[in-house]
């Protein structure tokens, strides 16, 4: 298994409030993918632990590029790319270092929001590729859904469901039946 951690120290190399940031958000993320992953009901698909361990350590990888100064972010890309940002990152350092990351750079991609659409890009208008951008695997959809819990910004507290369903209302009704769908697969609704 890939060690996230040195994956990450090689794009964050100092302690930036951005790195402690990331951490943070990538460890609750982790935290609560592991503990839905345990209690999942015998029904719930087979899912790889190292794989969703080291992929929410990585799912947000690419917010060093993007321009969100209220959580830290200085770049220049605008932050609805961060998860194709992120992959980008993860495919070059896997062609210099020797390594497959394809299944995490397509986490990076697939978990903002609960997935995105070609026909969302393209009616929201978008600056990202108009293409589909929705979690497949079993991981990719673990990681997906325990993101929802979490905020960059605010008391980064858990929210519950309900408050995740209301602040994803905003992006329309097939975002919410996308979350609600998450929940059941994985035992939650």
């Amino acid at each position: 298994m890939i060690d996230p951690d040195a994956i990450i120290a090689h794009f964050y190399p100092e302690d930036t409030p951005l790195r402690r940031l990331l951490l943070h958000h990538s460890t609750q993320v982790r935290d609560k993918a592991l503990a839905i992953l345990a209690a999942r009901p015998s029904s719930a698909p087979a899912l790889d632990a190292g794989l969703v361990s080291a992929g929410a350590m990585l799912h947000d990888i690419g917010i060093l590029q993007c321009h969100a100064p209220s959580i830290l972010c200085m770049g220049t890309r605008p932050y609805i790319a961060h998860g194709i940002i992120g992959a980008e990152m993860l495919r070059g350092y896997a062609r210099t270092h020797g390594m497959d990351l394809e299944p995490f750079a397509r986490i990076c991609e697939r978990h903002t929001g609960t997935g995105i659409t070609a026909r969302e890009v393209r009616e929201q208008g978008l600056p990202i590729p108009e293409r589909d951008y929705l979690p497949e695997t079993p991981e990719e959809k673990l990681i997906c859904l325990a993101d929802k819990f979490f905020s960059k910004s605010g008391d980064r507290k858990e929210k519950p469901p309900a408050a995740v369903r209301r602040s994803l209302e905003k992006f329309g009704l097939d975002t919410v039946a996308r979350f609600d769908a998450l929940l059941r697969l994985f035992g939650l609704a």
